[in-house]
């Protein structure tokens, strides 16, 4: 199985956080939950669900995980102006490791550079931010490129999970 990263910061959106994590660790897979501070609980913007993280950014490294999911809601604009964020999801990139960003979680691919050439979506008020920084937008509940899953916002969260899943190699089983 699979060991897979998620970032995360305080007011994530809690479905987009919650879904895709149990699904995930569901299929058998290791879920790491990395913030700013080891120890640190955080809370969704609807206050529907709290996480404690298990790492600090400072503490891991890209070669320890297969994959990285960024949960949308505000949580990836407190998180990405931070430069070992970034590089974390640069060396996730160069390693050709799944990165799955859902709502406003392309924030961190923007900032981190990696948005460029790409074919991504994300929540639509950020479209015009995916495309003044290089990325080709398209507007359907999840997009798949190369190593890159992403989606809109919570009503795709089957379809991204789905993907995800997918790209993980874990069975995907039929409603």
């Amino acid at each position: 199985m699979k060991r897979v990263a998620f970032l995360l910061a305080n007011e994530f959106e809690d479905s987009e956080m919650k879904a895709p994590y149990e699904a995930i660790k569901g299929a058998g897979h290791e879920t790491v939950i990395i913030g700013l501070k080891k120890g640190e609980q955080l809370t969704g913007k609807n206050k529907q669900a709290t996480y404690t993280t298990d790492a600090s950014i400072d503490e891991v490294k890209a070669d320890q995980f297969d994959a990285v999911v960024i949960p949308g809601g505000s949580s990836p604009e407190n998180l990405r102006l931070n430069k070992q964020i970034q590089q974390f999801v640069k060396d996730m990139d160069s390693q050709g490791k799944l990165i799955a960003a859902i709502c406003h979680g392309p924030q961190i691919l923007i900032s981190a550079g990696l948005a460029k050439g790409k074919t991504l979506t994300c929540y639509p008020p950020l479209k015009d931010d995916l495309i003044n920084a290089g990325a080709h937008y398209v507007d359907q509940e999840v997009v798949v490129d190369g190593n890159y899953v992403s989606s809109r916002m919570p009503a795709d969260e089957p379809a991204f999970i789905r993907e995800t899943l997918n790209k993980l190699g874990a069975p995907v089983t039929q409603a």
